[in-house]
């Protein structure tokens, strides 16, 4: 796996409880309660998950990595740009596995374009580049 050259932030967040406890970051901006949802065989309820939260935290990123791409090109990007993150999680070989799909809405921009920042982005976002090789991600320009 390949490291970055210098680590220039660092997140920490402590889960309690599993799927159906708490998660809160250190500098409490992040504080939430968890629950499973029932098509996971939990009681639903009204906390977020770990697939929410991968969701919110993959589009903000990719978002980042579209704007520092846009910015290398001197392209910028409409303020309504939208990620969408679509996570799925379900059985596979010995455990569990996510499917990622990116919806990305570039208003006003050729759809060619959109699809040539986005694979771009794709190359740059450390989400993307986490998951690549381990979690099949699609990316979809709507």
């Amino acid at each position: 796996m390949k490291k970055p050259n210098e680590i220039a932030y660092t997140a920490k967040a402590t889960a309690t409880g599993g799927r159906a406890g708490s998660a809160k970051s250190d500098d409490g901006k992040l504080d939430v309660k968890l629950s499973t949802p029932k098509e996971l065989g939990g009681a639903g309820g009204d906390g977020t998950n770990p697939e929410q939260m991968f969701a919110a935290g993959y589009s903000a990123c990719f978002i980042g990595a579209m704007q520092h791409v846009a910015g290398q090109q001197k392209v910028k990007l409409p303020e309504d740009t939208t990620v969408t993150g679509v996570v799925g999680i379900g059985p596979t070989d010995g455990g569990f596995a996510i499917d990622v799909e990116l919806q990305v809405s570039i208003p006003g921009m050729d759809k060619a374009d959109a699809e040539d920042l986005v694979s771009k982005a794709h190359q740059v976002c450390p989400y993307s580049n986490a998951t690549r090789g381990g979690v099949n991600v699609k990316l979809k320009v709507v």
